[in-house]
Order: structure tokens, then C-alpha cells, then sequence
């Protein structure tokens, strides 16, 4: 039996990778046949038409004061790419602009802002960095912040938590529906979640989360999170990371984590005037950490798509692989080029080829169009 795996057919909109630092912190070209998990021929071997960028500004190195100007210098490396590359990328500022960079065969660049901290508290900054291009933003990283809590400290009894989303969070939700930015709610606290797709007048999105379900991650969405957004008309884009997708390989790296964390920071500060060597030398670490647990097959992955589909359905799931940002991928995932291999699996489960056009990228394009919508009607 023929599954649907030809390219020509294969367009695909990820819907997260952490790319940024590395062009700007490393000098990387998108151009470049690369170590990194997205350059532009591994886009094109994977049928990945269209990027989600990050916007990834580490709270511990740039706190309030350097976060946004960090932020700045992210999204300009990127528009740099655009600028320097043009016959082959375009940045894309709307679920139109990513067609027209498919019928004219250019890579679609996007960019997402990951983690509310970014904008110092601040909306006027927000409205800038939507000027520059970034359509979505995570409401909270793995901090804290004035916007809402995370799930990333969430059981820290040293940080100070605000039960859910703030009246400044909620402040942020109205003025990016009024912009027209996806809500990205991967990475907020449970309480936060709710009450961020309470106060969004558009379909919310998670950019680069599974399911707890199958790996009982605090990063990971709940069945009940999963149908939340279902109602609300968003997508859940599934993470690649081996610990957000196998609970065996999730325990083992939690028992590693201390010690990986201890020398990322040390390299940190021994590479504190060096941007370069400290952005290789931590993701190295990351990935020989990771390297010591046999990484997970490629079925959890697979069984995480799944998942999301059969508890939010087909209409709100999405790929968000979290390339470039994560030391660990399951089997047969190396880069993206590898993505055609995800929708010959699901097509070999029973997914129709209708069903892999919205996963691939059907979904979060109608989840733009509809944020588009709200923007011109307020």
C-alpha cells in the first residue's frame, strides 16, 4: 500500500525552533548545510515549508533590563537571513504571506515570542516586537513572571506565584488579540492555561507541547487542557523532546537533570564574555547529558500525535518540534529532514492524507487566519 509521504504533497509548518541563538550568538547561516537541526536543505529534504522561529530570551543571563534588547538582537538575526537570503526565504507575517511562500518555493519565516519576561512588562514593547514580525509569544518560559505563573517552578516554594494569569496577563491577552498575535499558552501553569483561553478572544495555540497523558511532564497538556483548546478552536503542536514524549526516558533524564544543570551554569559563567562558545558549550552539554539515556523509539512520538488527535481531534493538533532547542530526540528524528517519516507513520495508523495536511500545517494556518479575524473586527 502507496502512504502519503512524496514531498510534492508534504507541506509542513512547525510550529517551534530555537534556531535564533545559534545565528546570532554562532554566526550560522540558514544556508549553510549546518550541524543545526533546521538549515534550509534539511527544510527542504523534510518538506518544511514554514518556521516558527523563537524568540528565546534566557531570564538568568539577560534578566529585566537586557531581556528585551536580547529579544531586539534575536529577531533581527533572523530578518538578517530574510534580508541576506530573499530568493530563498521570506518572513511571513500572515497565514497568506506562508502560501505565497509555498507557491513561490521559498522557506516561510515566522517568528514566536518565547516567554512573556521578554517584553519587561511592558506593552509597548510587545506592540514592537509584533511590528518586527513575531506572531505569536508564550505567555511565560520556564519562569515565573508578571504575566502569569509557570509550570516550571510552579512547585518552587521560593517563587512568588499569582494563582493563574494577572490582571497584567490579562492585559496582554486583549492587546495581542487586538494585534492580532497567537496566545501561546506551552510552558504557563495549569491555572494559567485556563484562565488565559478564558480571557483570549481568539484560538489560543501551544507551540511545542504533548501530552501528560503519556508522559507525565508538567510541560505537557492534560486530556481535559487537551479539550479545553479543542473548544476554543486552537491546536496543540506535539514537542519532539524525548523527556515531553516517553515517561521512561522522562525519569531518567529528571535523575540526571541536577548535574546537567550544575555544568551548564558553570559554563555559563566560564564563557560569560563569549557568546559563541557559550551557546555551543551548553547545548553540548545538554546533548552528552541526554546521550547517556537510550533514547526513546520512534513509536512514542507517533503514539504522542496520536494522542492529541484522538482527545482533541484531528482539527486541533499540529507539529511544534522544538528543533535546535532540546539535547534529545526518539528514534529516526535527527533533524528536519526527518519529518516525512512522522506522516508515513501516521498515514501507516489510519490518518487520512486530509488528516496529515491538517496536522502538517492546515491547523495552525487556520488558527492565524482566525487571530487575523479577531484583530480586524476590534
Amino acid at each position: 500500500m502507496h502512504f502519503f509521504v512524496t514531498l510534492a504533497a508534504l507541506f509542513v509548518v512547525d510550529g517551534h525552533a530555537d534556531t535564533p541563538q545559534f545565528l546570532l550568538d554562532t554566526g550560522a547561516d540558514l544556508l549553510d548545510r549546518t550541524a543545526l537541526d533546521v538549515d534550509l536543505a534539511k527544510a527542504r529534504k523534510g518538506a518544511l515549508g514554514g518556521e516558527f522561529f523563537s524568540i528565546w530570551v534566557d531570564p538568568q543571563l539577560f534578566p529585566p533590563g537586557k531581556a528585551a534588547l536580547r529579544a531586539f538582537d534575536l529577531i533581527d538575526s533572523v530578518r538578517a537571513q530574510v534580508e541576506k537570503h530573499p530568493r530563498e526565504l521570506m518572513l511571513a507575517l500572515t497565514a497568506a504571506d506562508v502560501e505565497r511562500a509555498q507557491q513561490a518555493h521559498k522557506l516561510a519565516v515566522l517568528m514566536g515570542v518565547e516567554g512573556g519576561h521578554a517584553i519587561e512588562g511592558d506593552l509597548r514593547l510587545l506592540r514592537d516586537f509584533h511590528r518586527l514580525g513575531a506572531r505569536y509569544m508564550t505567555l511565560t518560559w520556564s519562569n515565573t513572571n508578571d504575566i502569569g505563573d509557570s509550570s516550571g517552578d510552579a512547585g518552587d516554594p521560593k517563587v512568588p506565584h499569582h494563582d493563574g494569569l494577572t490582571p497584567f496577563g490579562r492585559e496582554v491577552v486583549q492587546e495581542m488579540n487586538r494585534l492580532g498575535m497567537l496566545v501561546d499558552i506551552s510552558h504557563v501553569a495549569d491555572k494559567t492555561f485556563f484562565d488565559a483561553v478564558a480571557a483570549s478572544k481568539a484560538p489560543v495555540i501551544a507551540s511545542h507541547s504533548s501530552a501528560r497523558a503519556l508522559c507525565n511532564h508538567p510541560r505537557n497538556m492534560t486530556d481535559e487542557m487537551l479539550q479545553v483548546v479543542a473548544k476554543n478552536g486552537g491546536v496543540v503542536m506535539v514537542n519532539f523532546f524525548s523527556a515531553f514524549v516517553d515517561e521512561e526516558y522522562r525519569k531518567q533524564f529528571t535523575a540526571l537533570w541536577p548535574e546537567a544543570e550544575k555544568a551548564t551554569h558553570e559554563a555559563e559563567a566560564k564563557y560569560a564574555g563569549d557568546a559563541a562558545m557559550r551557546t555551543k558549550e551548553t547545548f553540548r552539554i545538554g546533548k552528552e547529558f541526554a546521550a547517556r539515556i537510550p533514547r526513546p523509539p520512534f513509536k512514542s512520538l507517533i503514539d504522542q500525535i496520536e494522542h492529541v488527535a484522538k482527545v482533541a481531534g484531528v482539527d486541533h493538533t499540529g507539529i511544534g518540534s522544538d528543533f535546535d532547542g532540546i539535547p534529545s530526540m526518539p528514534e529516526g528524528i535527527d533533524s528536519a529532514a526527518d519529518l516525512p517519516k512522522v506522516f508515513a507513520e501516521l498515514r501507516k495508523r489510519g490518518f487520512s492524507q486530509k488528516d496529515c495536511a491538517k496536522i502538517a500545517s492546515g491547523n495552525i494556518l487556520r488558527v492565524m487566519r482566525a487571530a487575523e479575524k479577531v484583530a480586524r473586527a476590534r
